[in-house]
């Protein structure tokens, strides 16, 4: 990789970890801090709140997209992140869940996934881009360990409307490094009339959209029960859940790296996603029936870890090879609402499942998803491998 392509790795893997943190800051807290806001003691309410921020994020992600070929991918990214600013501010000011549900709406109008990784396609070489979406996901692992580890800590600093204020300075910053740290962002073949019909036509653009859709249903729902699995069933107290977190992250780190590596450099990336999708399916299954004690809950926590680290490296890799130059904002756009469809429905309905069916239902309809996930991925043909001239920038 050149330094160019270091570079615009790096400082956009940060502007996404900044921006995640909206998301996964209040994962490991809110569940538990919602039975003191008016109206937290409905479990579906509070799974609606976590999940809202994928209900604007559907909506407009298409939309960000498209803009994004049309007008500049910073411009689009630098307004993304107002927004996020703005809904931000509304959940800290909240005083009760229905309000909270309104700022993580305007938290997810701020829908920029799709012209950050189009901007981060735009950058980068196709031999090297499953490096830097690697960079990428890792870095939403990243934020999402140490979110883990943070937010029970900060919480009891600041409170919930400390976290939702942190949230707001953190994309400020973010919006920075978009103006002074990210490359210049190339000139991209201007998207003729009827592109959006044919990226819906295409069949394995499709089969990624679902997969995207099927990890975020399955990673939010699980957290609806997280917590309060590691409280009854690991007695942990919440403050002391960094202590699972922290170890199963890192050490999925280490594992996801060489399976990156087989992936990219060894022309591997469908057997190497398809192995990721098959232990998302092991993992639910093995919660069902083993997800009881600390130790369990630690192993089955680390391999979901290890499987959705590899997934989030390589499907935006893989959409950005199969996307056509001219519409690639598009198609990522459309993966990104599939992404943001998932995290809203995976909230809302693992909320309602475990209040009506009970928790173990929540992970038999994980795996019966990831199990259909994993039916249609078999069925894709493998991405094509193109070495594009070497790039002069140092």
């Amino acid at each position: 990789m050149t330094l160019a392509e270091k570079r615009a790795g790096a400082s956009l893997a940060a502007i996404f970890a900044l921006r995640m943190l909206g998301l996964f800051l209040i994962l490991p807290v809110f569940a538990v801090h919602a039975h003191k806001v008016p109206g937290g003691d409905n479990l579906t309410l509070v799974g609606l709140a976590i999940g809202a921020y994928g209900l604007t994020q559907a909506f407009l992600q298409i939309a960000y997209g498209i803009a994004s070929d049309r007008f500049g991918r910073k411009p689009v990214i630098v307004f993304g992140l107002l927004l996020f600013v703005l809904g931000s501010a509304v959940a800290a000011l909240a005083g009760s869940i229905e309000t909270i549900i309104v700022g993580r709406v305007l938290q997810g109008a701020g829908a920029i996934s799709a012209a950050v990784t189009a901007l981060a396609a735009d950058l980068t070489r196709d031999q090297h881009r499953t490096k830097v979406m690697a960079m990428i996901g890792s870095s939403i692992g990243l934020v999402f360990a140490i979110s883990m580890v943070a937010a029970p800590t900060l919480y009891a600093a600041i409170g919930m409307d400390g976290i939702f204020w942190l949230t707001a300075v953190l994309a400020f910053a973010a919006i920075g490094v978009v103006l002074y740290v990210v490359p210049a962002a190339p000139a991209v073949p201007r998207a003729p009339a009827g592109s959006f019909v044919d990226v819906l036509r295409d069949g394995q653009l499709m089969r990624l959209n679902g997969g995207v859709f099927a990890l975020h249903l399955i990673q939010t729902a699980m957290w609806v029960l997280v917590p309060a699995a590691l409280v009854a069933g690991g007695g942990l107290a919440l403050p002391e859940h960094w202590k699972v977190y922290l170890p199963a992250v890192l050490l999925s780190f280490a594992l996801m790296v060489p399976a990156v590596i087989v992936a990219e450099r060894r022309g591997r990336m469908k057997a190497v996603f398809n192995g990721a999708v098959a232990l998302l399916l092991v993992v639910q299954v093995g919660l069902y029936a083993f997800g009881q004690g600390l130790w369990s809950l630690g192993l089955w926590l680390t391999l979901f870890f290890v499987a959705f680290n590899v997934l989030e490296a390589i499907l935006p890799s893989w959409i950005s090879r199969v996307a056509p130059a001219h519409s690639k904002g598009a198609a990522l756009g459309l993966y990104n609402t599939l992404q943001s469809v998932g995290l809203f429905l995976g909230g809302m309905l693992g909320g309602w499942v475990a209040q009506h069916f009970g928790p173990g239902a929540v992970n038999l309809a994980c795996g019966l998803l990831a199990l259909i996930w994993l039916l249609f991925a078999a069925t894709m043909n493998p991405p094509p491998r193109r070495v594009a001239p070497a790039a002069t920038a140092r």
